[in-house]
């Protein structure tokens, strides 16, 4: 359901936003996510980008004032594409893995698992897809607004479950949830994948629905899911990309230059903050749930390589669909594999050559 008032004031709206700015020193932009401040990718925005992007602004003739509504104050998880695009905000967060319709090449690292567990390598990657690949922009465009930066990536998966894993086989026949296309990655396991989310996650292994589920330490922990499913193991399934700070199309467009430069060198800075912070966050997840008694295994190199061998390559088929459809996924896919590899990663497969 959209939020309510989403489709209304939207002719007003865009008569501010296609009008040619003033000489004005100040400019004003609304942020809105449809996540509260707690998340990561939240707080950097005031703690991070806008205090950057003021002091880019240090110098020039103008400024920027920000007027923040998070939380679903105006738009809700996985509209704030639209919000934007619209008009009814300037700034925000646009997030492909929850409007996936929308950012469907945006989705690429989600098809292909056991590329980088590294957070800065995916970041800087997809960042650097953003800036070169047209291809990558063009859902974007396509919704009226402009990637700025500041990727917003989630740290390595693994796999948390109710039973020891000491092998592949003991997944046999374990339902297992999984968000959106990761759900993918158990295919070949002998797992019965379950859609799932991190909002349903601790209930529904305390009562038995699923066996275990595929997170990331840093929700692991402050949900407090080491109490149902103790068992952690580090498979080492990869890090993610799942949105990026975007501005409307119209109103970045016609901002000065010296504005469009302080904005992206803002979400420069947050994608760093971003990063950094999530690593540290990382560290301390794991060594929270381990001192509250969860058991945390690393999986051995053989049996990660098993597993990424068995797996369907559901990245073909994504991306064949997307192609035919005359969204380029399979070009992403494929540059985004030999860029991750240029920086350093080794992934396990190959999903673009097979």
């Amino acid at each position: 359901m959209k939020t309510p008032g989403l489709t209304c004031a939207v002719s007003c709206a865009l008569a501010s936003i296609f009008a040619t700015p003033s000489t004005a020193e100040d400019f004003s932009a609304t942020v809105v996510t449809g996540h509260p401040p707690i998340f990561r990718w939240v707080k950097m925005i005031p703690e991070a980008f806008e205090p950057a992007v003021q002091a880019a602004l240090e110098g020039t003739e103008h400024s920027m004032t920000f007027t923040n509504q998070f939380g679903g104050a105006i738009a809700g998880v996985g509209e704030e594409l639209e919000t934007i695009g619209v008009g009814l905000a300037e700034l925000g967060t646009c997030q492909a893995l929850f409007d996936p319709s929308k950012l469907a090449v945006q989705t690429v690292t989600y098809y292909a698992p056991f590329v980088s567990s590294d957070l800065s390598i995916v970041s800087s990657v997809v960042n650097d897809l953003h800036r070169n690949e047209p291809a990558m922009t063009q859902g974007y465009e396509d919704n009226d607004v402009t990637y700025i930066g500041a990727p917003i990536v989630i740290d390595d998966y693994l796999i948390m479950t109710n039973f020891p894993v000491n092998s592949l086989a003991d997944l046999e026949g374990r339902k297992i949830a999984a968000p959106g296309a990761a759900v993918n990655w158990l295919s070949g396991t002998g797992a019965v994948g379950v859609s799932g989310n991190l909002t349903t996650y601790y209930n529904e292994l305390q009562t038995g629905v699923y066996d275990g589920v595929i997170v990331f330490a840093s929700a692991a922990l402050p949900l407090k899911l080491y109490e149902v499913a103790p068992y952690v193991t580090r498979f080492g399934l990869g890090a993610q990309f799942a949105g990026s700070l975007c501005a409307n199309k119209g109103w970045f467009d016609g901002l000065p230059e010296e504005v469009q430069s302080a904005l992206n060198e803002g979400a420069d800075a947050a994608g760093a903050w971003y990063v950094d912070a999530l690593e540290e966050a990382v560290v301390g997840a794991l060594a929270g749930m381990e001192e509250a008694g969860a058991t945390i295994t690393v999986a051995s190199g053989e049996t990660r390589q098993a597993w990424a061998d068995n797996m369907e390559n559901a990245a073909l088929v994504w991306a064949n669909e997307l192609d035919a459809q005359g969204k380029p996924a399979l070009e992403i896919l494929t540059t985004y594999i030999e860029a991750a590899i240029d920086a350093g990663a080794s992934p396990l497969r190959n999903w673009s050559e097979e």
